[in-house]
C-alpha cells in the first residue's frame, strides 16, 4: 500500500520539483561552454576580425580583450559559485527539509581573495557535478510525468479509435524507459498502460536516489569544511553547556529561596516563639502552646530536609551510585504509566553519561505520561562498544513533534556530549524516541 501511495504524496511532488531544477541547472552548465565561444565569435564578427581583410587594429584589440575576458571569468567563478550554492541550499531546505550550513564568509573582497576563495570553487565544482547527478533525476522526472500519460491510454483509446471497419491507421506512440512503444489495438494500449503504471511506481525511488546523491554532494561541497563544521559544533555545544549551567544555578537559587530557605526561616521563628513561651526561668507560663510550636518546628525541619533531599536528587540522584540499571528501575516505579525496563550494558558508562541518560529517561517518561495517552511504556538501554542507546517506546496516540520545545531542548542538551536524538512518532502511534550517547566523555 505504501508503494501505491508514494507517487501521490507531497514529499514526492517536492522531490520532483527539486529534480526538475537539477536538470535545468545541468542544462545551464552545459550551455556555458557553448555560449562563451559563441559570444567570442560574435565579438570577433562585430569587430571585423572574421572579414577577409580585417582592420589593422583588430589583432591588437583581440590580444588585449581575450586575456581580460579569461581573467574576468576566473575572478567571477568563485562569487558565482557562492551565489548559486546559497540558492541550492535554500532550495534543499524548502523542498527536501535538508538544512546544510553555510560555509564561512569570504575574508576579503580583494581580487586575490576572490580567486583564492575555496568555498566558492567548491560550489562551482558542485555546479559541474550537477551534470551527472541530473541523469537519475531526469530519468525519475521522465517516469513521473509520462507514467500517468501512458497509464491513461486505455481511457481515451475508444474516443479516437472509433473509425469504420477496414480503416488502416498508424500506431499511437508512447514514450517509455524501454523505448518508444506503438499501440495499434486496445490490447496494445493496455500494454502501454502497464508500462505507465510501472513508470509511476518506480519514479519516486529513482528520484530519491538522485536527490540522496545530490544532498550528499551538497553537504560535502556547499557546506563548511569538516574541521570548520566541527569547530562550529564545539562552539555551539560550549555555549549550550554554559547556558545549561547558568539555568541550573538559577533553578537551584530559586528552589532554595522558595523552598528550604522559607521552611528554615519558619523553623527559626517557631523555635523563637517556643523559647518565649517557655520563659527564661521558673515554670513555663504556657507549656501546651510551647509544645505545639516545637511540634510545628519539628515538622518544618522534616519538610526542609525533604526539600533539600529533592534538590540533591535533582542535581545527582544518589541511586545512580549503584549503576544506571538500578536508577532506571527506581525511576520506573515512580512513573504514572507502567514501565518495562531493559538494561544491557557490558561496561559501566562514565558518571556524567549516566546522569545525562537518567535525566533524559526521566523527561521522556514524564512526556509519555502527560501527552501520549499511553497505557504501557518500554524503557531500554543498550551499550555496544563506545556508544550507548537509550530508547523509550509507548503505545500512545503518537504525533510527537521533533521540533517541539521539549524534544528540541533535549536534543540541545545531549549535543554537548555529541549525542544524537531520533524520533519516530506517526499519527496513531506508537512513539519511539532514541537517544544515542557516547559511553565516555
Amino acid at each position: 500500500m505504501t508503494v501505491l501511495r508514494a507517487p501521490f504524496t507531497a514529499a514526492v511532488l517536492r522531490q520532483a520539483v527539486f529534480c526538475v531544477v537539477g536538470v535545468l541547472s545541468a542544462v545551464a552548465v552545459l550551455a556555458v561552454p557553448v555560449l562563451v565561444p559563441a559570444l567570442g565569435v560574435l565579438v570577433l564578427s562585430a569587430t571585423g576580425a572574421l572579414a577577409r581583410e580585417p582592420a589593422p587594429v583588430v589583432a591588437p584589440l583581440f590580444l588585449v580583450l581575450l586575456p581580460l575576458t579569461v581573467a574576468l571569468l576566473v575572478v567571477l567563478v568563485a562569487p558565482t559559485g557562492r551565489a548559486t550554492g546559497a540558492g541550492y541550499r535554500r532550495l534543499a531546505a524548502r523542498l527536501l527539509d535538508v538544512h546544510v550550513a553555510a560555509p564561512p564568509p569570504r575574508p576579503s573582497r580583494r581580487p586575490g581573495a576572490l580567486v583564492a576563495d575555496g568555498p566558492g570553487w567548491r560550489a562551482a565544482g558542485y555546479a559541474l557535478l550537477k551534470v551527472p547527478l541530473a541523469v537519475p533525476q531526469g530519468y525519475g522526472v521522465f517516469c513521473y510525468v509520462f507514467g500517468p500519460v501512458n497509464l491513461s491510454y486505455p481511457l481515451w483509446w475508444p474516443l479516437f479509435r472509433n473509425h469504420p471497419p477496414g480503416t488502416r491507421l498508424g500506431p499511437v506512440w508512447a514514450f517509455t524507459p524501454f523505448g518508444v512503444l506503438g499501440a495499434r489495438t486496445l490490447a496494445g494500449a493496455f500494454l502501454v498502460a502497464a508500462a505507465g503504471l510501472a513508470m509511476l511506481l518506480v519514479a519516486p525511488w529513482v528520484m530519491r536516489a538522485g536527490t540522496v546523491a545530490d544532498v550528499a554532494a551538497m553537504r560535502r561541497l556547499l557546506g563548511p569544511p569538516p574541521l570548520a563544521e566541527q569547530v562550529r559544533e564545539l562552539r555551539a555545544s560550549r555555549a549550550q553547556a554554559i547556558d545549561d549551567a547558568a539555568t541550573m544555578m538559577r533553578r537551584l537559587e530559586r528552589d532554595l529561596h522558595d523552598g528550604a530557605q522559607i521552611r528554615l526561616a519558619t523553623l527559626a521563628m517557631h523555635l523563637g516563639m517556643a523559647t518565649e513561651k517557655l520563659g527564661v526561668d521558673g515554670p513555663p507560663p504556657d507549656l501546651a502552646q510551647a509544645r505545639e510550636l516545637v511540634a510545628l518546628a519539628h515538622r518544618g525541619a522534616k519538610d526542609a530536609l525533604a526539600d533539600l533531599r529533592d534538590l540533591v536528587r535533582g542535581i545527582h540522584p544518589p541511586v545512580l551510585d549503584n549503576g544506571l540499571d538500578d536508577a532506571l528501575a527506581t525511576l520506573a516505579t515512580d512513573s504514572a504509566v507502567p514501565v518495562t525496563v531493559t538494561v544491557e550494558l557490558t561496561d559501566r558508562p562514565a558518571p556524567a553519561i549516566e546522569t545525562i541518560a537518567y535525566f533524559c529517561a526521566a523527561e521522556l517518561l514524564t512526556n509519555a505520561a502527560k501527552h501520549s495517552g499511553a497505557t504501557r511504556v518500554r524503557l531500554g538501554v543498550l551499550g555496544s562498544g563506545r556508544r550507548l542507546t537509550l530508547s523509550v517506546t509507548d503505545d500512545g496516540t503518537g504525533g510527537a513533534d521533533p521540533a517541539g520545545a521539549g524534544l528540541t531542548g533535549l536534543a540541545r542538551r545531549i549535543s554537548v556530549v555529541d549525542g544524537r536524538l531520533r524520533v519516530h512518532s506517526p499519527v496513531g502511534g506508537p512513539t519511539r524516541v532514541e537517544i544515542e550517547l557516547p559511553t565516555q566523555v
